[in-house]
């Protein structure tokens, strides 16, 4: 295996020291009706603890969300207070790639020397989400009033700005994926193969148990302590039989359709960063070892965001020297089939050898959390395979695209 440095050489991931809920689907589990943020943050403790990990080993933590919650203002400080070990620290957002982009910060955090045993909690609530009113005398209307979830959703401001035409819709997500699959002229047939490819990946992790160890069933209580309800699988998912479920379907833009796309759902997750001392006391396993080797971020042309991620990849191969073949697991955010395929092809890589476990297209995306758990899915999959490099990748909303690589050792005979 070729060897290539970490980019923060004093931190590490304590190994299984991770885990969150199901990702149910929008309005589908008793997620929409709480304070999801005070929700995530007692949570933590509760999978920690499964872990064997007590909350006051920590001694900071950064949180991550994208859609406005009540308290936000307080942010980390407050979630700590929630779970009743008072911690400083902060909170960051960078739309779909807030996960990944929290795990780097945690490790740089550690890398300073600053703090050694880093909490990072994500979490998002796109049910019942809040619509927000800015007075603006610099705008016609004088006043905005927007949908926190689906106006963004329906229009990028930057793509605006270059000229498309926000009321046809052009400017929305789906559109820039319809916009990218003929810009690399894209067959519906194999972005619908592709699809369906993906759903049995997680069928298959689900009815194995392939997911039981870090995702957890979480009981909901409302505020007299009665039960509200369950959220014990990612709710709302279809299942689907036959690939020509996919190919009947209706178009929504050039290659999406309803089954090829993710959809809005609610969650969190939480993870470590300590240093390698921590490390060992945490972990699991001591034997495994987990460390970040480099990550990037891509701008691309407005409104071309599924191949943001592509450009980002390859700049983080070249610069640490690492292949497309060294990586043991590759997995990836992607709210359309669309971005498989466009990675496939900018990265001369068979999508089929990907996500071996789902995916957030077929799973659901509450934003916050999702690059968390597509990371962790990740990490337990090269543990499983002996370890190795392995590569994250996604979006950020329009036209950015994030990437890291992660190289798992294992002590017991492992790469």
């Amino acid at each position: 295996m070729k060897e290539a440095s970490p980019c923060y050489p004093k931190a590490f991931i304590p190994y299984g020291t991770w885990g969150g809920s199901w990702f149910p689907a929008w309005h589908t589990s008793p997620f929409a009706e709480v304070d999801i943020a005070r929700f995530a943050a007692e949570a933590m403790p509760l999978i920690l603890r499964k872990k064997k990990v007590q909350i006051n080993q920590l001694d900071y933590m950064i949180s991550g969300s994208t859609i406005p919650w009540l308290y936000k203002f307080w942010t980390s400080p407050y979630l700590s207070h929630c779970f009743g070990h008072r911690l400083p620290g902060y909170h960051l957002e960078q739309a779909c790639a807030t996960g990944l982009q929290a795990i780097v910060k945690a490790a740089a955090q550690v890398q300073s020397g600053s703090h050694h045993a880093v909490g990072i909690l994500t979490f998002d609530k796109t049910s019942n989400s809040p619509a927000g009113v800015f007075p603006n005398q610099g705008t016609y209307r004088r006043t905005e009033v927007i949908s926190d979830i689906w106006d963004n959703f329906g229009y990028d401001p930057s793509t605006g700005q270059s000229g498309f035409d926000q009321p046809s819709g052009q400017t929305s997500m789906i559109a820039c994926a319809g916009r990218t699959a003929r810009k690399f002229k894209l067959d519906f047939n194999e972005v619908a193969e592709c699809a369906f490819h993906r759903y049995q990946q997680y069928w298959d992790a689900v009815d194995n148990g392939k997911l039981d160890n870090i995702l957890f069933p979480l009981e909901v209580l409302d505020v007299r302590g009665q039960k509200m309800g369950l959220v014990d699988a990612d709710f709302g998912i279809k299942r689907y039989k036959a690939l020509g479920q996919f190919t009947s379907e209706r178009q929504l833009d050039t290659c999406v359709s309803p089954g090829g796309q993710t959809h809005a759902s609610d969650g969190m997750f939480t993870m470590l960063m300590t240093s390698e001392e921590k490390a060992k006391e945490l972990s699991v396993d001591p034997g495994i070892t987990i460390q970040l080797i480099g990550s990037s971020e891509y701008r691309t042309t407005a409104g071309f965001m599924p191949d943001a991620p592509g450009y980002a990849i390859k700049e983080l191969l070249e610069r640490t020297g690492l292949t497309m073949d060294d990586m043991v697991a590759v997995n990836n955010h992607n709210p359309f089939a669309v971005n498989d395929i466009v990675f496939s092809k900018m990265l001369d890589f068979d999508w089929h050898m990907m996500n071996a476990t789902g995916c957030p297209m077929g799973y659901g995306h509450p934003q916050g959390p999702t690059l968390v758990r597509v990371t962790v899915e990740a990490l337990e999959r090269a543990v499983v395979v002996g370890g190795g490099y392995v590569l994250i990748f996604g979006c950020a909303a329009g036209d950015v695209g994030i990437a890291a690589i992660f190289k798992v050792t294992d002590s017991k005979g492992g790469r």
